[in-house]
């Protein structure tokens, strides 16, 4: 049986494939302009904040395989694994608030040390 996806689900996974697809401007239509996302590298504010944040990582993402994916009205989890030019593998995982069709809040966990290592070694 196929369950349609709830809908901060089908929010967060849309967002998801706009940056994964490397189309930012798609992916911030479903950002609230006062979005707030908390990200190993700090708090950034307000859907220009978050472009700024996503823009970089977006251009030197090479693929993304979507590990896992639950939500329910107003909430949803993604886990993925994206594939950068600096990094092959980093596990991620991201938890949505969703509140009128867009995403309000972001909580972004990923583990620094590999990209960190990877820029020491360019140096």
């Amino acid at each position: 049986m196929t369950r349609d996806p709830s809908p901060a689900l089908s929010v967060a996974l849309a967002y998801y494939h706009a940056w994964t697809g490397k189309d930012i401007d798609r992916a911030m239509t479903h950002v609230a302009d006062d979005v707030v996302c908390e990200a190993p590298a700090g708090r950034v504010d307000g859907v220009e904040g978050l472009r700024q944040f996503m823009a970089p990582f977006a251009r030197m993402l090479t693929g993304s395989e979507l590990i896992a994916a639950f939500g329910d009205d107003d909430t949803a989890l993604l886990m993925y694994n994206p594939h950068t030019t600096l990094v092959q593998d980093a596990p991620s995982a991201e938890h949505f608030t969703v509140k009128d069709g867009r995403i309000v809040h972001s909580l972004l966990v990923f583990d620094r040390t590999p990209f960190d290592a990877a820029r020491r070694a360019a140096t």
